[in-house]
């Protein structure tokens, strides 16, 4: 997501990450939050999958 143009929040069901999103929340920096719901810290870091408790969005971390 770093370097892409800004989203609106909480769009999607499905979004792969990179470490360098890390610390990942829901919704991510780079994305607006004038409709989102409040931003949560998701622990993506061990498992290398995460969901959002408020939208059910699914994160994966991918291997670079």
């Amino acid at each position: 997501m770093q370097n892409a143009p800004k989203q609106e929040a909480c769009t999607q069901r499905f979004y792969e990450v990179n470490r360098v999103d890390l610390p990942l929340s829901c919704p991510m920096k780079d994305m607006y939050v004038w409709n989102a719901h409040p931003r949560v810290y998701l622990p993506i870091e061990k498992t290398g999958r995460a969901v959002c408790p408020y939208c059910g969005a699914e994160y994966v971390l991918k291997d670079e």
